[in-house]
């Protein structure tokens, strides 16, 4: 079990990369979030605090990556006007309640304010690939490198009988596999039918 936070380490800090190289090869953002990106960023800065307060050393790296490269993505996607005005306010708003949370209340305020909001976090990404037409911009790549670090948080979290990592490890399994398979449903529904092509006559 030791070493469940280590693997979760290798699965996390690359995790943004396939997303930020397909909008970059495609620009493509059908169906990706940019509330979900920023609130990662946020989220994974107020975790890096967390896990310093924790003396979880192998999850700082992941943390950071994450701040940095989610917020990467949020401001990519917020030029592009995926963001709304009244979105940045909250955003800011929700980092200032993290600071007083783990300023005033320590890292079990700090904690219990995380385990909270990242039901939020996933929240928008859910929302927005099943309510798009299209997901085509989403990175199943991305989303399986998530669904690889969370569920080694949720097993680790489980076992250590720790209820922040617990509900962080297997609400972000949750929320992996759903975006995973609106995309898996799309990728069939634009696969061509075998049988619209056996017989090149049939276009005559």
């Amino acid at each position: 079990m030791s070493l469940l936070p280590l693997i979760a380490a290798l699965f996390a800090v690359p995790q943004f990369l396939p997303q930020l190289a397909r909008l970059r090869r495609t620009g493509d953002t059908a169906g990706v979030s940019c509330a979900w990106a920023a609130l990662t960023s946020v989220n994974n800065g107020a975790w890096t605090a967390y896990f310093a307060l924790s003396r979880l050393w192998t999850a700082l790296a992941p943390s950071i990556s994450a701040t940095l490269l989610a917020g990467i993505l949020a401001v990519w996607l917020a030029r592009q006007g995926e963001l709304p005005k009244r979105a940045v306010l909250s955003l800011t708003g929700w980092a200032a309640l993290l600071a007083i949370a783990g300023g005033v209340f320590g890292r079990a305020g700090l904690g219990t304010a995380l385990t909270a909001s990242f039901i939020l976090q996933t929240a928008p990404s859910v929302w927005k690939a099943y309510r798009s037409e299209r997901v085509s911009g989403i990175s199943a790549g991305t989303w399986l490198l998530i669904l690889g670090e969370l569920l080694c948080w949720g097993i680790y979290g489980t076992y250590e009988l720790d209820p922040r990592l617990i509900v962080l490890g297997w609400t972000g399994v949750a929320a992996s596999l759903l975006v995973l398979t609106r995309v898996a449903a799309q990728a069939r529904s634009r696969a061509p039918d075998s049988g619209d092509v056996s017989d090149p006559r049939g276009s005559r």
